[in-house]
């Protein structure tokens, strides 16, 4: 199966810390892949890799067979674990900002999107609440056509009852021959949308499986494997 993203041997230390011990991975095409770990696994770094943020100590991270730069930027779209939007900007902004920068952005699609989360698109970012914010951020994520989106934790400020209707507007709002990797610490949430999961810790691989696989050879939910490996 082709990849759509590949590690090989990568390596990222930050000052007393080493991040990503030379991990090898690899992330096949139209998958929904769940990235999952406690905090301080290695999750966001190895996102932030691939979304070019941040460069490798040594070994290589390849997207579509290249490495991090202008080209992948075109066919990854990134939420990031914290909004980098400013306070000022109303939602219409955004979007007109979206469309101008990403020329793979769907506006109308996002408007739609606005519609059934309840979303002002008049609103100022400065005015709205945590999960509001969140909420909007995922949105113009979603509302590319991407071919990799990289989600760093997309569900962590949302109460729990908007869980089941962010997730559903992932599902509805992306191309089933793109990927989707999420990286997340609330497995049970997730779980009911995955194809694949990777277990990180400490920077290290841990488990690569299919959700189907786990279900079947141990029996168990992804959920329980996580808390049995992690002794959650």
């Amino acid at each position: 199966m082709e990849s759509i993203l590949e590690c090989r041997n990568l390596v990222k230390f930050y000052p007393n810390c080493l991040a990503l011990n030379a991990i090898n991975l690899s992330i096949p095409k139209g998958r929904i892949v769940g990235l999952l770990g406690p905090n301080g696994s290695g999750k966001s770094t190895l996102i932030k890799l691939a979304n070019g943020l941040i460069t490798p100590t040594s070994g290589q991270l390849l997207i579509n067979g290249m490495e991090p730069g202008t080209e992948t930027k075109k066919i990854v779209s990134y939420l990031p674990e914290r909004t980098y939007l400013n306070d000022w900007m109303t939602v219409n902004n955004m979007i007109e900002f979206f469309r101008d920068f990403y020329s793979d952005f769907n506006h109308q699609k996002a408007y739609d999107m606005l519609q059934r989360l309840g979303v002002d698109p008049t609103q100022r970012l400065k005015t709205m609440s945590k999960g509001t914010k969140e909420k909007v951020q995922l949105i113009l994520v979603m509302s590319r056509e991407a071919e990799l989106y990289l989600l760093d934790e997309p569900i962590g400020g949302v109460d729990p009852a908007a869980r089941d209707y962010i997730l559903d507007t992932i599902i509805s709002n992306y191309n089933e021959n793109a990927t989707l990797i999420i990286s997340t610490h609330l497995i049970a949430d997730v779980e009911k949308i995955l194809d694949d999961v990777v277990f990180i810790s400490h920077g290290n691989i841990v488990l690569t499986s299919t959700v189907d696989d786990i279900r079947e050879k141990e029996n168990k939910s992804v959920d329980a494997l996580f808390r049995e490996v992690f002794r959650c």
